[in-house]
């Protein structure tokens, strides 16, 4: 990496007179990538700082929850390279299973063909060639949000190292008796054809129906209720609670099925609630997860109904109907037979969908293979616990022992044809055989190995070290594992968080994957509702880029940054951000158009006007307080303080506070210059890290050195200047009082008045042109006449408005004015003073009312201020 150049501006440095984003950002990155500023070196004696980038979807492109989470990992990032840190940012993506198969898949059925039609070979071939041509275009867009990633570090989850890495683990979890191969209930796909994992299944409300089946006859009659009368084929019991008296006379009995030749036994069970509809539940243990469970206590029979496209298997006159045919055919059956006790239609209840394609899903029993999860979650727990890892924010670590501590076996097979197959091959005599990365599989007849892939989960849970060599003990692995933090949103804390740290936990000799993990919320609309193509509210963050610039974006997203809450975002939010843009930009220009220089040292502080002090007191304690939200991960505060700064202090006071001394140059405007050259210096490298782009054009134009991407981050002198920091407040006073009674005359802000500044009984005389320049005041020449007299802050300043103003009728709105506010206090005292009112009405109501007569006793205290103020009539 090339350091730092030391060489300092032109005497002029120009800018363009206005900042255009899209004519600078792409040939900024470029030079970042090309100058190697994002890589990362193993070898260096630096302290190592790891991030992770959660693997986008190789099907994916950005979006405003990429941007969102890009940005926080781009801003420590870039915060810890600047801090002498030997930053990685691992750059990849995921191979998104389903998702990738689907889209190929789609692209076959455009020709006229099948995944089948092809083969697997030619088929994963065939998805191969998509992902080299198609894929991946989110890597060009992670570009264009300024993603600071070690580009030639950049992995995929089915490339060859990370292959051997699944393989290695699996392995090593199959010999430990940890990977197991069983009959269980899963979510299952009718449409993709596999099972799919919980993360995989959207909930939502939907329209069905409830019937109440008669189970029976004569005293041997139960009543059931069911939204999926098609699985009732299945049923191999009907269970009650073993002390609901309504039913014990049953128990142990059997009940004839309707529509079926089959008798099914009354079990007890303690899982049936008695309270809930008529306390007896009919039990499918191959078509439901609880009934599943209720099989297994009672050794029921499992009876599959449905084939893999949820089509009926069971002989007899419903067989070869879809599942919905089937419904409503055996409730029409049901019906006819007087076996109908109600029905209620529509009945809205939750019902899962694949999250891929919408359909509805199944579950149902099914062969795969499953991780014994309970030694593996108790360790990801443990690593909570005693603190090797902490949980940001704190308030997220119940929902984490939540999950943990109650994980059920995880099912990882997927009969897909796109993934990780399962290295396992099974004999012609039953044998299986899970084979090692570098071992020589079985071969012989009758020797096959399993059809089935790998959840997308597995090989993403192994990301935080199979991207850096791991099984090899790689230098990389040495020195960049653990990770230093892990940001990722709330909504995967269970799914992928918690098997990196299973599997990191179980792979690394219990060392956890990353010392922190930062949990954000989801970016949703400026009025909190959730985004969806449904609602119409998704926003493409590239059009935004392409409309106010990259930095607008980033600024708009990391200011909405609370640890572990939603982010509500609108357009006109990213065109605030885009103005704070262009104020750096403009505001920096003039600055260094008047002096504004890096060059030499510091001046003493004794040859420092108060103006100069009270800004560089400031300027360190911004340090300190953005270096503490950092470290907290508290980007909206951050954010809003560098945003306060920057435009409130160093923009909109200092830079006016001191343009009288620029424009009367001499050595004291060189020392303002040398002042404000270091003001800006600094604040640029403070908000480098979320609005890159402005801050590296303007930054190198004020230093001429090589590049902030690669400067020295901001530390805290430790000056301070109390005295100081009192007097420009003091001067801060009188102007605000001075600007607020101008506003209320509806005077414009650039409006010059002639006036007369007496400061005699204060300290603020060596300010007195400088308040003159911000306030518009003209000198007090022939024919001044005191129209306004305003006592402000121990200051007394005489404006004449003779002209600017129609006094009289200032004075009636005025009076008019104080006449409602004194009514106001009228009403609200009158309030506080009722016993009876205070003893019925709610705190936050009382509170309100007191805010009323506050705010009354100041529109008073400040109309009648400026009555007096305003001349006789």
């Amino acid at each position: 990496m090339t350091e730092n150049s030391q060489a300092q501006p032109a005497a002029n440095p120009e800018l363009p007179t206005q900042y255009a984003p899209a004519e600078v950002e792409g040939k900024l990155y470029e030079r970042w990538v090309e100058r190697g500023y994002f890589e990362a070196d193993e070898k260096s004696g630096k302290p190592p700082y790891t991030i992770v980038i959660p693997p986008p979807n190789v099907t994916g492109s950005l979006h405003l929850g990429h941007a969102f989470e890009h940005t926080i990992i781009d801003a420590l990032t870039r915060r810890k390279r600047m801090q002498g840190y030997e930053t990685l940012w691992q750059p990849g993506m995921d191979h998104a299973g389903i998702a990738t198969q689907n889209v190929v898949e789609r692209e076959l059925a455009k020709e006229g063909k099948s995944r089948q039609d092809l083969g697997r070979e030619a088929f994963v071939e065939r998805v191969w060639r998509w992902k080299e041509e198609s894929g991946g275009q989110i890597s060009g867009q992670m570009r264009r949000l300024g993603d600071g990633v070690a580009w030639s570090r950049e992995r995929f989850t089915m490339d060859e190292g990370l292959s051997a890495a699944v393989q290695t683990i699996f392995k090593r979890l199959y010999d430990d008796e940890l990977i197991y191969r069983a009959e269980r209930i899963i979510n299952w796909c009718p449409r993709c054809l596999t099972a799919i994992s919980d993360i995989e299944v959207e909930y939502q409300d939907d329209d069905g129906e409830l019937v109440s089946i008669k189970y029976g006859d004569g005293d041997e009659t139960l009543v059931v209720a069911t939204t999926r009368a098609e699985t009732m084929l299945g049923d191999t019991a009907v269970a009650v609670h073993p002390d609901d008296p309504r039913y014990t006379h049953l128990i142990g009995r059997s009940i004839k099925l309707p529509l079926t030749d089959r008798s099914i036994p009354v079990v007890a069970d303690e899982h049936v609630d008695p309270e809930f509809g008529t306390g007896a539940v009919k039990v499918t243990p191959a078509h439901d997860p609880n009934d599943f469970e209720i099989g297994r206590r009672h050794n029921l029979p499992n009876i599959t109904v449905m084939d893999e496209r949820a089509v009926i298997t069971v002989p007899g006159p419903f067989q070869g109907l879809d599942r919905y045919e089937a419904r409503s055919t055996i409730v029409a059956a049901l019906r006819a037979d007087g076996r109908i006790v109600a029905e209620k239609r529509p009945y809205v209840h939750s019902v899962g969908h694949c999250s891929r394609c919408k359909t509805t899903v199944e579950p149902r029993l099914s062969l795969q293979w499953w991780v014994k999860v309970g030694p593996l979650a108790k360790a990801a727990g443990d690593a909570v616990r005693d603190g090797r890892v902490t949980i940001h924010p704190k308030e997220m670590e119940p929902r984490y022992f939540g999950w943990v501590d109650n994980l059920n076996d995880w099912c990882i097979s997927r009969q897909l044809w796109w993934g990780h197959r399962i290295p396992v091959w099974h004999g012609p005599d039953g044998e299986t055989v899970c084979v090692g990365p570098n071992e020589e599989p079985p071969t012989g007849e009758g020797w096959s190995q399993d059809t089935d892939v790998l959840d997308t989960w597995f090989s993403s849970g192994l990301w935080p070290f199979s991207t850096l060599g791991w099984p090899e003990q790689t230098p990389s692995l040495e020195k960049f594992y653990p990770n230093s933090v892990l940001v990722t949103g709330y909504d995967i804390l269970f799914f992928w968080v918690a098997r990196m740290m299973m599997f990191g936990l179980y792979a690394m000799d219990g060392t956890p994957p990353f010392h922190t993990i930062a949990l954000h919320g989801m970016v949703r609309d400026e009025h909190g509702k959730k985004m969806s193509k449904t609602f119409g509210n998704v926003v493409n963050p590239l059009d935004w880029m392409d409309a106010y610039g990259t930095d607008a974006v980033r600024f708009t997203l990391a200011r909405g940054a609370n640890p572990g809450v939603d982010v509500p975002i609108g357009e006109d939010w990213v065109q605030g951000s885009r103005n704070f843009a262009n104020k750096i930009w403009n505001a920096t220009r003039f600055a260094m158009m008047n002096g504004a220089t890096v060059e030499g040292p510091l001046p003493d502080a004794s040859e420092m006007s108060a103006t100069d002090r009270w800004i560089l007191s400031r300027l360190n304690q911004t340090v300190t307080q953005v270096d503490a939200y950092y470290e907290d991960y508290q980007f909206a505060k951050l954010s809003d303080a560098l945003f306060h700064f920057a435009w409130d202090e160093v923009f909109d006071w200092y830079v006016e506070l001191s343009k009288t001394t620029f424009f009367a140059g001499g050595d004291q405007a060189k020392v303002s210059g040398r002042v404000l050259g270091e003001v800006l210096d600094v604040t640029l490298r403070l908000l480098h890290p979320i609005v890159p782009f402005v801050t590296e054009t303007l930054w190198t134009t004020l230093t001429g050195k090589e590049s902030v991407v690669i400067a020295d981050w901001p530390a805290d002198s430790g000056f301070r200047d109390p005295g100081a920091e009192r007097e420009i407040e003091h001067v801060q006073q009188v102007v605000t009082e001075v600007r607020r009674f101008r506003a209320d005359q509806g005077l414009q802000s650039a409006q010059k008045v002639p006036g007369r500044l007496d400061l005699s009984a204060t300290p603020l005389a060596p300010h007195e042109a400088a308040i003159r320049q911000v306030l518009r005041l003209q000198e007090a020449g022939d024919g001044f006449q005191a129209t306004a007299t305003l006592p402000v802050a121990g200051a007394r300043v005489e404006l004449d408005l003779s002209g600017t103003i129609d006094v009289e009728a200032e004075r009636k709105r005025l009076t008019k004015d104080r006449d409602a506010a004194r009514k106001e206090k009228q009403q609200a005292t009158a309030k506080l003073g009722n016993e009876a009112f205070l003893a019925k009405a709610p705190d936050n109501v009382v509170d309100k009312i007191r805010g009323r007569l506050a705010k009354a006793d100041a529109d008073i205290e400040r109309i009648t201020a400026q009555l007096a103020a305003l001349p006789e009539g």
